[in-house]
């Protein structure tokens, strides 16, 4: 039961990080997630066999220390973008902020507001997933959105980087959650450390009874 309400949680979260970005193109010249109807909450529009499925369940299966999935991505025409370089690097970051922005919004509302413990609970891991989310996304390997910031700093002369990283992408990521699994790049120290310092120490405690 709490793989589930773990899943359905981190679905919706997915989905906001998507809409953020489809929102974000909107803005900057670019409506095609608009014009094909993703900019809405229903997960039916977003969902993903492998992100949004498979993944979670075999991490959940494997016993895995951390859960994470995405949502099937927006489509991106950067043609109609009018800086295609900066323009994607926004479209990449305000993903990751979205789900930042999420966890620290109802990680006041934990700090500040006298909640029943089953409020307490369900907001402490929508905290914890977004922070969790928000932070992964930002580190700078292909697909997740922090190489396409990277890459927009990039110089010309170095866009054999790029092309190297995105070539090798699927090796990468494996390696990088392989390194997460084992502890070696300490991720969750640090949401932990944020999720403690917006929510409070009863937030962090709701949470952890919850994944016991």
């Amino acid at each position: 039961m709490e793989s589930v309400f773990f899943i359905i949680i981190l679905l919706f979260s997915v989905i906001l990080h998507e809409i953020s970005h489809g929102a974000m193109a909107n803005i900057l010249g670019d409506p095609t997630a608009k014009n094909e109807g993703r900019l809405t909450l229903n997960p039916i529009s977003h969902l993903d066999p492998v992100g949004s499925f498979f993944l979670p369940l075999l991490l959940i299966f494997l016993k895995s220390p951390f859960l994470i999935g995405w949502a099937k991505p927006v489509p991106i025409n950067p043609h109609n973008l009018l800086n295609p370089k900066w323009d994607t690097a926004k479209i990449a970051l305000v993903g990751p902020l979205s789900n930042v922005a999420a966890a620290i919004f109802f990680g006041l509302l934990t700090r500040f507001l006298p909640l029943p413990d089953n409020l307490l609970i369900i907001f402490s891991v929508i905290i914890f997933l977004n922070f969790l989310l928000g932070i992964f996304n930002l580190f700078p390997i292909p697909p997740l959105d922090g190489s396409k910031i990277l890459f927009a700093f990039l110089p010309s002369s170095l866009n054999y980087i790029r092309v190297f990283m995105e070539q090798f992408s699927l090796f990468l990521i494996l390696f990088f959650l392989i390194l997460l699994m084992k502890g070696i790049i300490p991720l969750f120290p640090v949401v932990f450390a944020v999720f403690q310092m917006i929510a409070g120490p009863q937030a962090v405690q709701s949470f952890e009874v919850f994944i016991r």
